[in-house]
């Protein structure tokens, strides 16, 4: 009688695992964090609201413009070096803010840690794919997704306990202990899996994809306070839109584009992004709104805004691992299928509440939500990327990680011009109200187009 050996992930892959997770954590933490500080930051530096947002901006913005650089940079430099230079950009970009004595020396910190944050985010990701079992894939990727989708449910809390007891500035060093664990984990961890072969960087590519992300993501950026056919909106729209018009025929007329794009002609594949796309812009967009609802319609501080919202991220995070098992077990149907019909729910069900006065009735919907994005997003992307042969899954990596910060960037500017359109009519506490209904039916049309999708692409996995 044989029994049958129980498979288990290196203790070295972990801690590769955990290095680059606690560097991409650093970002988004300081990302969620910042938000709260914006009115500080306008006070103490004397900028407008447009203006301090670039805070956010031109970080989201660098690692879009870097992370389709990965699978070249995979593919030319050996992981633990990729690793320890992003981990010490984004170290120094901490330094710089937190020693900032202008609001330009504010958002060059922001952009220096945007580089290491780009490099970092797929790195982990293709370690995962690349050195986890197959048997143990799903449940790693769900604990690999624990990170982006912890981080802005605790973000808002950490913040408003540091800057109110400690200031804006401790925001960002008090991460330095957390760089120094994760450099020191990822030196002894990171290892070498593939052979590395020097290409030549497509310029062309990047240059397009330059265009495409600053006119997409200015565009969405001014959404809110210019009008639609103005050169701030349309003009930068129309600059993406001739952007990636440009990328899809450079693509094609290359053998080796620095994004590949014609992983697109897999009909599963797209499917699953479109998935992947839409569910990250309606967690995004829902972050923002809903602590935007409490302080501005129920009149609560942001302190609270953010304790109120923080179960929910731990819901998501128990949440994800347990998706992960289940597709290791059961295929991706009944994740994927099951958290996404959470989220539609729940998102019903704060539509359902109304303007309702009970903040605590808002965050309670608010845990079953999070609870099915974390059962199901890693799911999505693992799926996604396992029908790939291995050679195209760096290259659907990069796309999943690329998109991801655009469909965030999308999602929070589209329910910040819907909210703003109604406070423009109506008082801020009965706009906000009016707004944030017109949002979540939004986002449950974007739900249900999820659901629809998943429910075809799906059925005859399992």
């Amino acid at each position: 009688m044989t029994m049958s050996k129980t498979i288990q992930v290196a203790p070295r892959v972990i801690a590769a695992i955990v290095a680059t997770g606690l560097l991409t954590f650093s970002g988004i933490i300081v990302e969620t964090s910042m938000n709260i500080a914006f009115p500080t930051l306008m006070r103490d530096f004397n900028v407008p609201t447009d203006q301090v947002q670039w805070m956010t901006s031109a970080y989201l913005l660098v690692i879009a413009i870097i992370v389709p650089t990965s699978a070249y940079l995979k593919q030319s430099y050996p992981m633990k070096r990729l690793f320890v230079v992003a981990n010490l950009l984004f170290s120094s970009g901490i330094f710089i803010d937190g020693l900032a004595i202008n609001f330009s020396m504010l958002l060059v910190g922001r952009i220096v840690q945007g580089l290491g944050t780009g490099i970092a985010l797929p790195l982990m990701f293709n370690i995962i794919l690349e050195q986890v079992p197959k048997e143990r894939l799903g449940l790693m990727m769900g604990i690999g997704n624990l990170i982006p989708g912890i981080g802005p449910a605790l973000g808002p809390t950490f913040g408003g306990i540091v800057v109110t007891q400690l200031g804006w500035r401790a925001v960002f060093f008090s991460l330095v202990p957390v760089l120094v664990v994760s450099l020191g984990l990822g030196i002894w961890g990171i290892q070498q899996s593939s052979a590395l072969e020097q290409t030549q960087l497509d310029w062309g590519s990047l240059l397009l994809i330059i265009l495409l992300f600053v006119g997409f993501v200015t565009g969405f950026v001014n959404l809110t306070n210019n009008a639609f056919l103005s050169w701030q909106v349309g003009g930068m729209l129309l600059l993406g839109c001739l952007g990636l018009m440009g990328l899809f025929s450079h693509t094609f007329r290359i053998e080796r584009p620095l994004l590949d794009l014609r992983l697109f002609k897999h009909r599963r594949f797209s499917c699953l992004i479109l998935m992947f796309f839409l569910t990250q812009m309606c967690s995004l967009g829902l972050a923002f709104l809903l602590p935007n609802y409490i302080q501005l319609a129920n009149h609560q501080s942001a302190f609270l805004a953010g304790v109120i919202v923080l179960p929910a991220g731990l819901g998501g995070a128990l949440a994800a691992p347990i998706g992960g098992r289940l597709l290791d077990r059961k295929g991706p149907f009944l994740p994927i299928v099951s958290g996404e019909s959470l989220m539609l729910l729940s998102l019903v069900g704060l539509l359902s509440l109304g303007a309702v006065k009970t903040s605590w009735a808002i965050g309670l919907v608010y845990i079953f939500y999070m609870a099915g994005m974390g059962m199901s997003m890693g799911c999505i992307m693992t799926t996604s990327l396992s029908g790939l042969d291995h050679q195209s899954q760096a290259q659907g990596n990069a796309i999943l990680n690329t998109l991801q910060q655009f469909a965030g960037s999308m999602g929070t500017s589209l329910i910040a011009m819907i909210v703003a359109q109604a406070q423009l009519n109506h008082s801020s506490q009965l706009g906000t109200q009016i707004g944030t209904l017109h949002g979540y039916l939004l986002l449950i049309i974007s739900s249900v187009i999820i659901l629809g999708t998943g429910l075809v692409t799906l059925r005859k996995t399992n």
